[in-house]
């Protein structure tokens, strides 16, 4: 799960702005629900200090503490569509890989 941590996080970001719990509880939609908190804050920090995303404080009332929401940058967008077509490579690769094997059980090529 943890190759996917960046990736994920920008994703989600892409499709808007979202503060750090949201971003936990949506990770899970990538089958990412046992990552430690404390990692995903530090890729977090990581891909700000890279300039990947950027966060502010939420100025809407809300019931509790203000909440620092994250954003996807100009160079996060580029840093996902790089991410997108390395993933639709390795599948390519993977599927090759399959069907050779399948190949070979269904025919002992």
């Amino acid at each position: 799960g943890r190759l996917l941590l960046q990736p994920g996080l920008l994703l989600i970001m892409h499709q808007g702005p979202a503060h750090g719990y949201e971003l936990m509880e949506r990770l899970k939609e990538f089958g990412m629900d046992d990552i430690d908190p404390s990692l995903i804050y530090r890729a977090l920090h990581g891909l700000e200090a890279d300039g990947l995303i950027s966060s502010s404080w939420e100025e809407k009332e809300s019931q509790g503490p203000p909440r620092r929401v994250y954003h996807l940058t100009p160079d996060g967008q580029e840093m996902l569509d790089h991410y997108v077509d390395e993933m639709k490579s390795i599948r390519q690769r993977i599927d090759t890989w399959i069907q050779a094997y399948e190949r070979h059980v269904k025919t002992g090529e």
